[in-house]
């Protein structure tokens, strides 16, 4: 026996007709397993529209009081074809300025753009539960290098921290307080660190022209020679940009946070280091995750 398959306005059909011929509601709404409420719907429909008023409605409502006009939107349409470098932000400020009233908000103009082609939309952020933990395997395979600025000493003069944690461990294996963060200050923290706790086998740090000359003449600086010198394979960030965690030093950006101080706190620098050691392990703190 072949299948049949009805369409939903004729098992709504069915429905009715069984309903009218003196079956119980109750019955009818088991048999098409929806609620009677719904089969005392379908009857006061079809008395009213016939068969086709059985079909299924748009759930959209009749009017919506908070939606954009047509004419404000065509207007915002207009201003981002006339100015393409115009933004949400830019046109509802505009429209404020010209006394356009009511002022769109900066997502309804952003919506109305999308509409109409004239804004690519972003893709979404992926949640935090989908982000993927990212750590080197074994301590000092790579040192995580950086300096953070606006450290005022107890007596009003500002410092620089120069940091360092082994990327696995989280060991702060740098965290050197200078005066000025020149080449050679960086280069002295750095190479007294190799002295304490080893060599690393790579180091990562931002592009700062105490790291590298790469935006300069593209010569050697002292840093990269001591990393020469002791066979450590030097990485840097992406210039102008803000990579996610596993290839950038913000890191060691949250660990000078983490260490900074002001003349209301404490006058004792630079903190005593954590008492254990580089190839002991640790938890890896939530904001250690990429996308």
């Amino acid at each position: 026996m072949a299948l049949v398959e009805l369409s939903v306005v004729e098992q709504r059909y069915r429905a009715v007709l069984e309903a009218a011929a003196g079956v119980p509601v109750t019955e009818v709404a088991a048999r098409y397993e929806v609620s009677r409420q719904s089969v005392h719907a379908w009857i006061v429909r079809y008395r009213q529209g016939g068969l086709g008023a059985l079909a299924d409605r748009p759930r959209r409502p009749d009017t919506c009081p908070h939606q954009v006009s047509a004419e404000i939107e065509a207007v915002v349409c207009e201003m981002r074809r006339e100015h393409p470098r115009w933004g949400p932000l830019r046109i509802v400020h505009e429209l404020a300025k010209a006394g356009v009233s009511p002022v769109p908000s900066r997502m309804s103009a952003y919506r109305a753009l999308v509409r109409h082609g004239l804004v690519q939309p972003g893709a979404r952020k992926r949640r935090k539960d989908t982000w993927q933990r990212w750590e080197r395997e074994a301590p000092m395979a790579l040192w995580q290098i950086d300096i953070m600025g606006g450290v005022f000493l107890a007596d009003g003069t500002e410092a620089k921290i120069v940091t360092g944690l082994d990327d696995h461990s989280r060991y702060c294996v740098i965290c050197q307080v200078v005066v000025r963060a020149t080449g050679r200050a960086v280069c002295l923290a750095f190479a007294a660190a190799l002295r304490e706790f080893g060599v690393p086998e790579e180091v990562l740090t931002d592009n700062g022209k105490q790291f590298t000359d790469r935006f300069g003449k593209g010569g050697e600086v002292l840093f990269d020679r001591i990393c020469r010198d002791n066979g450590i394979i030097h990485r840097l960030t992406a210039p102008r940009h803000r990579p996610p965690p596993a290839k950038s030093s913000g890191s060691t950006a949250r660990c000078a946070a983490s260490c900074s101080t002001t003349p209301s706190r404490s006058r004792t620098w630079p903190p005593p280091r954590p008492r254990s050691t580089p190839g002991a392990s640790s938890t890896t703190p939530p904001a250690r995750t990429r996308r």
